[in-house]
């Protein structure tokens, strides 16, 4: 008997059939779609957990890999090892047990060959085929429902009684063939043999249920270990993470500093790899930030200084015209006609650089940061009407305002803003222009706050013609007509925590959109085809500024029906701006009210 497996596939390992040529692909697809979306989501996710995600996949993937090689070669070397061990006794028991049998023997010869052969260590069952003296089939079992011919697979009787043709190549007509097949829910091995020369066939069913147990064992046993590979490689990822993160996080840290304006920041550098080489660039970079924002600094100061001090030596020669140009304008009628244009222009130029000069050092002021408030409780409606009576605009200005609505400001900035707003609309927008003031926020206020203009729509500008530059009209501010107010009515409220809202709308052509991002920039005007204006663009320029030293903004926009807007949006009380961190510089003269704007 030569020991061979049947042909068909065994019970345990057989498959119900194969996914056919597209199932394989189509899979492969949706599992890198898969991955895709994992992939996907983890850039949303922090640099830490990317890294403990891909080193416990990492090790997940070893893991499995492992532990399913492991299994599998352990899984056969355990079943080789019994079947062989289980095999080999049968076959030997069948041999030595069906040697004293007669050629026919009697079915309880049958059934004592059985037992002896099962009664051996493997504890297998045993199941002797043959015919009596009289010519009847005689089967006998040691374990009737366990072992019987209909529980021995087709395919492995048909091996067994095939008789295969002697040559060279194979000695025997009949060899030893087994499968494995499972009962119920425990595998078995069935193997089956015919005695060469004549005599009974005999099969045997062994339990592999001890093997399996083993088997699942080792299994239990190495999924315990992935999951601890995998636990173990968590904490390395985290560990490696927090080794490679702490001094990006110190590089981050740093780099916000350096943001802030703290340009002495540096890193400590400690090793030699790529984080160290990266903290090194960064002291590089920071170093030579800081002294390159140091020349700039010193630049800048240079130049503000010169500004100053040339506006400041500019006003000595400055006032001795000035006197000289009001005694000529005064003679201006007893003049010969031919000089009496030079004069005019004489002092209508020097009107105009005595204002530019007063502009670039409140523009100095500004950019040193030594402009101050100088508070005082208003009524907004009394200041307006002051300003525009100042400057003689009351019939050219419509006014929309309620009386009693206090704020804390500086009366002589907020002159500046209005006489530089107003001034600005009459020059370049057109007739009527409109001022409205309203509340916003303020305790007591019905449905938003206290009403200043409905007549202006939403949306903001000033309309100006292309070309045309800004003019606030004649300087005005504390000393020029618009008084400061000390006081306030006796009906006045006191300033609230709300937002006063000023807006000065015009109804000329509007502002190009290209020009409307700039008009408050400072020289710029709109048109270069112009550049003989009255006004030097610095006017809204100022004005902005002085808005934003009470915590204020001021916007401009185009309005869909015509004209355009400027709205000017300042707290009701300005006192927590009003600390000692702004110096006084002597800012606190007549320059940059009523100049031109920039449009």
């Amino acid at each position: 008997m030569r020991e061979r497996a049947t042909g068909g596939a065994t019970t345990d390992d057989s498959a119900g059939g194969g996914t056919g040529s597209a199932g394989a692909p189509a899979a492969g697809r949706r599992v890198l779609r898969m991955l895709g979306r994992a992939s996907g989501l983890l850039r949303w996710t922090s640099l830490r957990l990317r890294l403990v995600v891909v080193f416990a996949l990492v090790a997940l993937t070893a893991a499995v890999s492992a532990s399913g090689i492991a299994y599998w070669l352990n899984r056969n070397t355990v079943l080789d090892r019994t079947q062989n061990a289980v095999l080999k006794d049968f076959r030997k028991s069948l041999e030595d047990s069906t040697r004293s049998l007669p050629l026919r023997p009697r079915c309880t010869e049958l059934q004592d060959a059985a037992r002896q052969m099962a009664g051996g260590p493997q504890n297998y069952a045993v199941l002797l085929i043959g015919v009596d003296r009289e010519g009847k089939d005689c089967a006998a079992t040691t374990n009737k429902d366990l072992l019987t011919l209909r529980n021995v697979p087709t395919s492995l009787r048909s091996a067994v009684n095939e008789v295969r043709p002697v040559d060279d190549s194979n000695r025997y007509s009949h060899h030893l063939y087994w499968q494995r097949k499972q009962v119920g829910d425990s595998p078995y091995l069935v193997a089956g043999a015919k005695v060469i020369g004549g005599g009974p066939t005999g099969y045997m069913m062994k339990s592999l249920a001890t093997e399996r147990q083993d088997l699942n064992s080792l299994a239990w046993s190495l999924g315990i270990a992935t999951a601890l590979a995998l636990v173990g490689s968590a904490l390395l990822a985290q560990a490696a993470a927090t080794t490679v993160l702490r001094p990006v996080q110190r590089l981050g840290h740093a780099a916000r500093q350096l943001g802030e304006g703290r340009l002495d920041t540096r890193l400590r550098v400690t090793g030699t790899d790529e984080l160290a080489d990266l903290s090194r660039t960064f002291n590089r970079t920071a170093e030579r930030l800081e002294q390159r924002v140091e020349e700039l600094s010193g630049r800048e100061a240079a130049s503000r200084r010169f500004v100053a001090d040339m506006s400041h030596e500019l006003r000595t020669p400055l006032t001795a015209i000035t006197a000289v140009s009001e005694v000529l304008e005064e003679e201006a009628d007893s003049l010969d006609p031919m000089i009496a244009p030079a004069v005019q222009l004489v002092v209508s130029e020097t009107r105009r650089l005595n204002d530019l000069v007063e502009n670039l050092m409140e523009v100095t002021r500004f950019d040193a940061g030594t402009a101050r408030l100088v508070l005082d409780e208003v009524d907004v409606a009394d200041q307006v009407t002051a300003c525009i009576d100042a400057r003689a605009w009351l019939d050219a200005v419509e006014l929309d305002a309620d009386r009693g609505t206090v704020a804390r400001l500086d009366p002589r900035r907020l002159d500046v803003i209005l006489a530089n707003l107003i001034g600005n609309a009459l020059k370049h927008g057109g007739s009527p222009v409109r001022v409205s003031v309203r509340t916003e926020g303020v305790a007591g206020d019905d449905a938003g706050g206290r009403t200043g203009s409905t007549a202006v729509g939403a949306g903001g500008g000033a309309g100006a013609p292309a070309g045309a530059e800004a003019d606030g009209g004649p300087a005005g501010g504390a000393g020029d007509g618009c008084p400061e107010r000390s006081g306030e009515p006796a009906d006045a409220e006191r300033p609230g925590s709300g937002t006063l809202v000023i807006r000065v709308r015009d109804h000329g052509p509007g502002i190009p959109e290209e020009v409307l991002p700039h008009v408050f920039d400072r020289f710029y005007k709109a048109s270069a085809s112009r550049p003989r204006s009255e006004g030097s663009g610095l006017g809204l320029s100022i004005a902005l500024e002085n808005a934003h030293i009470h915590g204020g903004e001021i916007t401009a926009a185009n309005l869909s029906e015509g004209g355009a807007v400027f709205t000017l949006r300042l707290p009701m009380d300005a006192s927590p701006l009003a600390g000692g961190d702004r110096r006084d510089g002597g800012a606190d003269g007549p320059a940059g009210e009523g100049t031109e704007g920039g449009r």
